[in-house]
């Protein structure tokens, strides 16, 4: 498939969205659901491969986290149309939470491991090591998780973890936007459009942003209250339809591009666009929920949480936690990235309430023994944002690897 026929192929594939809402067209509910889940697929690849080609114009550390943002962006929209209806209508609240949660375990229990065996298959190490860069990312990610394990225990998420929340990814981006940038590497549509002249390349990246962007906001609310109603015909937990089938439509390509990037031999890059991505979905995307709420409901209380939304965000958070004491070693090796994609898969083979609140316990168990083993690398790191902090142009100077080797329960 050559280039050009791929971009006009993305190009078709997010105009029904366009053309079903404007000309209020209807052919049944799951037809339209999954022409405006086409849509929004589409549209995020025009996103990335835009955002991508935007590394040409801006820094490298600031283009990672601008990719990473702009390419989940269909999920942002989804989420905050959830919780926009939530403040008109109470039973929209739980999905929120549902989107939210599902696009950050699968981005962990799920892209990770994926990265780590194309890494696996294309060299045969076992063990996949971080840039120093990535020290910020894994600080600001630790930050976000302890702070996430608060929320179960609240009633609501408020303005005031917006702001907190908020606070920490304008901390981040600060970081990293004055790091040391070098030469980018693109692939694909992104490398054909960052190729072209400065004046045809800044106007395809900005039509490519506003088709998607008109794509996205149109397709975003049927396609969330779309989900709700299939689920109903079908038989299918609305639940779990918003929680896994979202995600996974809007992070798809985020996940494409990061595995093309592996097998291309950049899986540090890969792993580096994911944390990325963790970090903005961990902060911004739960922050940005109490603000679509209260602005939608004309007040400032928080969106409720019940019982089943405690649950699935302690999971979440347990998950981000294990996952964080996996990667303080600025390291992945093999067996962490099979414990993180069973005690992942896991949820989906025993859905049963317990057993899945049994696992987030053993992410716990698991993420505080290694964390306890791992003193040396936590100082590494704190040392390395401090050094960030202050000097951002020491983020690209090389990384001593020899302290990620130790002996763990994941590896």
């Amino acid at each position: 498939m050559s280039i050009r026929f791929a971009i006009l192929l993305a190009l078709l594939g997010a105009a029904p969205g366009i053309i079903l809402r404007i000309g209020g067209i209807e052919f049944g509910t799951i037809q339209d659901t999954a022409l405006f889940g086409l849509s929004i697929v589409s549209a995020a690849f025009l996103l990335s491969w835009g955002a991508e080609a935007s590394e040409v114009e801006i820094p490298q550390g600031l283009a990672v986290a601008f990719i990473a943002l702009i390419a989940v962006l269909p999920e942002y929209a989804v989420d905050m149309t959830f919780a926009w209806k939530a403040a008109q209508d109470p039973e929209f609240a739980p999905y929120a939470v549902a989107n939210m949660t599902g696009g950050n375990r699968l981005l962990i229990g799920g892209a990770w491991p994926v990265i780590f065996f194309i890494f696996w298959w294309r060299t045969k190490s076992k063990l996949l090591h971080f840039e120093r860069s990535h020290a910020v990312e894994v600080s600001a990610l630790a930050v976000a998780t302890l702070y996430s394990l608060t929320l179960p225990l609240k009633d609501s998420i408020t303005l005031l973890d917006t702001a907190i929340l908020g606070l920490l990814f304008v901390l981040y981006i600060w970081v990293i936007a004055r790091a040391p940038s070098e030469e980018p590497e693109l692939v694909g549509p992104a490398r054909f459009i960052g190729t072209l002249q400065r004046p045809q390349r800044r106007a395809a990246i900005i039509g490519l942003f506003i088709v998607s962007a008109t794509s996205i906001f149109c397709s975003a609310e049927p396609f969330a209250e779309g989900l709700i109603h299939t689920g109903t015909q079908l038989g299918i937990d609305e639940f779990i339809l918003v929680q896994w089938l979202a995600p996974f439509a809007s992070e798809a390509p985020e996940f494409l591009v990061a595995g093309i990037l592996a097998w291309r031999g950049r899986a540090t890059v890969a792993m580096g666009a994911l944390l990325s991505s963790k970090v903005n979905q961990w902060t911004l995307l739960i922050g940005g929920l109490p603000i679509a709420y209260a602005i939608s409901g004309g007040h400032v209380e928080g969106l409720p949480l019940d019982l089943r939304q405690k649950e699935e965000i302690f999971l979440t958070a347990a998950q981000s936690y294990f996952a964080i004491a996996v990667i303080m070693s600025l390291s992945l090796s093999g067996r962490e990235a099979v414990m993180l994609a069973v005690l992942f898969l896991l949820q989906f083979a025993i859905p049963i309430e317990s057993i899945r609140m049994a696992i987030g316990v053993v992410y716990m168990v698991l993420g505080t023994v290694l964390l306890l083993r791992e003193r040396q690398d936590i100082m590494r790191v704190l040392r390395i944002t401090r050094a960030g902090l202050r000097d951002p142009k020491t983020l690209g100077d090389p990384l001593e690897h020899e302290v990620g080797a130790r002996s763990s329960p994941a590896g």
